[in-house]
């Protein structure tokens, strides 16, 4: 009856050496798979979206301002045309070459 419990008890070591063994491979698949990815993700030539965000809201900004300049390109065309359709005060003249 001695030898059975000892038996056990080295059972029990043998059993609990390989869950550590089991644990310890999953953590290196674990960091392997990640490894992978971070590699197709720079192979993709992705960005982080923190980076995303920042050009988002640079294009945003670009398109106010654009919007911005187009108001004001319009607004000074129209004063132009304006401009072009009042009659001068002061009329000048043809000019008439003399005949020679």
């Amino acid at each position: 009856m001695n030898d059975r419990p000892k038996f056990f008890d080295d059972l029990a070591g043998v059993a609990g050496g390989a869950l550590s063994a089991l644990a310890g491979m999953r953590e290196e698949i674990a960091s392997m798979a990640r490894a992978r990815v971070d590699e197709a993700v720079r192979r993709l030539d992705l960005i982080k979206r923190d980076e995303f965000d920042v050009m988002v809201e640079m294009a945003t900004r670009a398109r106010e301002q654009a919007d911005a300049l187009e108001a004001r390109v319009l607004q000074l065309e129209s004063a132009l045309a304006a401009q072009k359709q009042t009659p001068s005060l002061v009329e000048l003249p043809e000019s008439h070459e003399p005949e020679i």
